[in-house]
């Protein structure tokens, strides 16, 4: 059924269940550990069946390919991102392929953990912005900075920083919101399941769902 609901370009959120995942869930106060890109069928190996494939970021193995089978028993969430074409789908895919092989960059969560456990006195809307940039080195990276890296690349907005300007051309007054980038290395998985520019898609609900077909149990009816 998740399969069958997934299109290429979704991004898909996992609730992992390693002390891994569970660290990071607890760090950003989320159901989600995790996050991958969803690419379309292929063949994991040359000859080999072709089935869905993600692209997502190991801590061990670091980016890769893997099939959507390994989330299989797992709980998880698509996000889909609004209005992209074809061509730039393929786009978004073809810059998560040229970093297949990069490192995971452990750096960045451990300043992220040290920011939220010490809990430093600045403003709410200043405290994402206090989270240092992890490593600094091109080939490493963690499951959502890369895929925000990703959608900066085509100009898509996650949860950009919004700026309300008055524009007063043509003598008319009329209020504008100008978006800004969010640096790439301040998001974590959650944002995906947050930001307004992506519909969240239920995939029992998108196989003709009817709940007049529902079979329910007599027990506890009155």
């Amino acid at each position: 059924m998740l399969a069958r609901a997934l299109q290429r370009g979704d991004v898909l959120l996992v609730e992992g269940n390693s002390r891994f995942a569970t660290a990071i869930k607890y760090l950003t106060q989320s159901t989600w550990s995790h996050a991958a890109l969803y690419i379309g069928e292929e063949a994991l190996v040359e000859g080999a069946r072709p089935q869905p494939m993600l692209i997502d970021v190991d801590v061990e193995v670091g980016v890769r390919r893997i099939p959507l089978s390994d989330f299989a028993h797992q709980h998880t969430r698509i996000c889909r991102p609004h209005g992209l074409t074809p061509a730039v789908v393929d786009q978004l895919i073809g810059f998560m392929r040229t970093r297949i092989g990069y490192s995971y960059d452990l750096k960045n969560v451990f300043d992220l953990a040290r920011y939220l456990i010490r809990q430093p006195p600045v403003p709410c809307h200043m405290r994402r912005r206090l989270i240092a940039l992890g490593s600094g080195e091109p080939t490493k990276a963690i499951c959502s900075t890369l895929l925000a890296q990703a959608f900066e690349s085509i100009r898509y907005p996650i949860l950009p920083d919004v700026e309300t300007v008055m524009d007063h051309a043509g003598g008319h007054e009329q209020r504008l919101e100008i978006l800004h980038i969010r640096n790439y290395s301040l998001y974590t998985p959650r944002d995906f399941d947050v930001s307004p520019f992506f519909d969240i898609v239920k995939p029992r609900l998108q196989s003709n769902f009817d709940y007049l077909a529902l079979q329910w149990s007599d027990e506890g009816s009155p």
